[in-house]
């Protein structure tokens, strides 16, 4: 019935540089139908070799061959996997909608629509970030705008001393009220403005906070990095609204936003395609347009009023999901020994394991452990001064995003950063091993940033639009949208092989875009519909 013709293939598989395959071709006389075994039918999956995407520029020694074997095992997500998570993720997104105190909080925001772009006016923007303090005079100018230019901006940054990081609420927010009174000064701004007619002021703070009302928000814990004492538990508006009036400052507090729900705002300011905020780099988040009604968001209160006059004109809230908690349980999550380090060692144990995996600020920490591991098996710089690699944190996403986009002969520039950063002359095959090291980690956080996506597009039933990215892995790692859309097409079956092939290029259905300035313009058009609404009567999430 069958013909078997034995072919002997001299071919080698890079995983088994020494192995001779011989094939069989199986041929059925009757259908005539050909079966050979694939590469990854003999490899068992696929390994870091076949899925690189980096030239060779050495060959590495059998010891570090195994290495990059083992972490390949650990940090590669494959498909499967990925759908384990985003099913996890469904879940824990739904857990939150329902109650308080769950793994993603959920936040209501109290942003009940997203903006038609007529917004206008002038306003005062006020950025808590990770590094900076921002502030910003932001005029709306609508769809009106000269040459299309809906906007003018005018900031200053301001240096966050790393010392506040680890201070006191007074300590805090002191600093804050100095900033914006030295800030109003050098603008003209205490002349223009008085208490009894305020310039409005719009808070981008980027925690997790819980809302009452859009001008209210009790910070549930810090994150990224900070570790403040007498500010969890409180309301930061208030907190800052005293200060504020201690200087007779002639500013209103009128929104506090998350820089997440400020730059989905900002991006459907000009693009009305948006569907997601989304930032992926310091830390990482996602905001979206829920329902807003008792069955879509069952831990909402709100009078019965409230609930009828959301139901009759359709409203739908900002739900800043804050999913860097996701799986702290790590039911689901790849945890590697290198994750667990960090984790270990950070100000909150036990607190957002998803974005220890995934965000920026860890990114380069996961690379300085596995090369501090290797050293200290001395299988890497031997002989060389590795003190300033035994620093914490002493290298970032950009060092890494800096070696995978090195085209330079012999990789000049990265031999550089090793010796700038490090004071550390990395041979050949420590280079090569540095490039996919490098290559390996922000695969996979690319990889886990598609998942919480993935799981509101599933969970919202949302099947096309934009998800407007911020942050510093998104905006500067020249790799991450391709790998996030291709990671995204995956999950959500896009197998048709035009869609398949235009996610590979972030052109599917759904499409990562650069997000407009959340923190700035993004909390500036929020205030603006909030003023816009308290005028015609509707307020629910505001002070009446």
């Amino acid at each position: 019935m069958f013909n078997l013709r034995p072919v002997t293939v001299f071919t080698s598989l890079r995983p088994f540089p020494n192995l001779f395959v011989f094939y069989f071709l199986i041929i059925n006389t009757h259908k005539s139908t050909i079966t050979m075994p694939t590469s990854l039918d003999l490899v068992g999956k696929e390994s870091w070799r076949q899925r690189s995407e980096l030239e060779k520029m050495a060959d590495l020694p059998p010891e570090l061959e195994k290495e990059l074997d083992r972490l390949d095992n650990e940090f590669w997500v494959s498909r499967d996997k990925l759908k384990e998570i985003v099913k996890r993720f469904q879940e824990e997104l739904e857990d939150g909608l329902r109650k308080h105190g769950q793994n993603i909080s959920m936040n209501l925001s109290w942003v009940l629509s997203m903006p038609t772009g007529d917004e206008k006016g002038t306003f005062l923007a006020l950025d808590l970030g990770g590094t900076n303090l921002r502030v910003c005079i932001v005029e709306l100018h609508g769809k009106e705008g000269k040459e299309g230019k809906r906007h003018t901006l005018t900031q200053e940054q301001y240096k966050l001393d790393p010392k506040i990081k680890e201070s006191t609420t007074e300590d805090l927010w002191n600093h804050v009220a100095d900033t914006l009174q030295t800030f109003l000064s050098s603008k003209g701004l205490d002349k223009q403005y008085t208490p009894d007619s305020p310039m409005p002021l719009a808070f981008t703070f980027s925690y997790p906070a819980l809302q009452d009302r859009i001008d209210h928000g009790k910070l549930v814990t810090w994150t990224k990095g900070f570790d403040i004492s007498g500010v969890e538990g409180h309301d930061v508006a208030a907190q800052l609204r005293a200060k504020i009036e201690d200087r007779g400052l002639p500013i209103d507090l009128v929104c506090l936003a998350n820089d997440t729900v400020g730059a989905m705002i900002a991006s459907a300011y000009n693009d009305p395609a948006t569907i997601i905020g989304a930032i992926f780099g310091t830390g990482c988040n996602a905001a979206y347009m829920e329902e807003l009604s008792k069955s879509s968001i069952p831990k909402a209160r709100l009078s019965d009023d409230d609930w009828k006059l959301a139901e009759k004109e359709a409203l739908k809230m900002a739900i800043n999901c804050e999913y860097g908690a996701f799986d702290n349980e790590r039911r689901v999550l790849p945890v590697t020994k290198y994750d667990e380090q960090i984790d270990r060692e950070s100000p909150r144990p036990g607190e957002q394991g998803f974005e220890k995996l995934s965000a920026g600020l860890y990114l380069g920490e996961i690379f300085r452990l596995i090369l501090v591991d290797l050293v200290d098996r001395n299988l890497v710089f031997k002989d060389q001064d590795v003190s300033q690699l035994q620093k914490p944190y002493t290298l970032d996403t950009g060092f890494l995003s800096e070696i995978e986009d090195d085209e330079t002969p012999r990789f000049e520039k990265t031999r550089a950063l090793f010796k700038e950063k490090l004071g550390l002359e990395p041979r050949d095959e420590e280079i090569e091993l540095s490039r996919r090291l490098a290559e390996l980690i922000a695969v996979r956080g690319a990889r886990l940033c598609a998942c919480g996506i993935a799981a509101i597009c599933l969970n919202s039933s949302l099947e096309s639009g934009h998800v407007a990215a911020d942050g510093s892995v998104a905006n500067k790692h020249p790799k991450f949208k391709k790998r996030w859309a291709k990671a995204l097409g995956e999950v959500l079956d896009w197998e048709d092989r035009e869609k398949a092939s235009h996610a590979q290029d972030n052109e599917g259905p759904i499409k990562l875009t650069s997000a407009e300035d959340g923190s700035g313009v993004g909390v500036a058009v929020i205030a603006a519909m909030t003023v816009e609404r308290r005028e015609r009567g509707n307020f629910i999430g505001l002070r009446r």
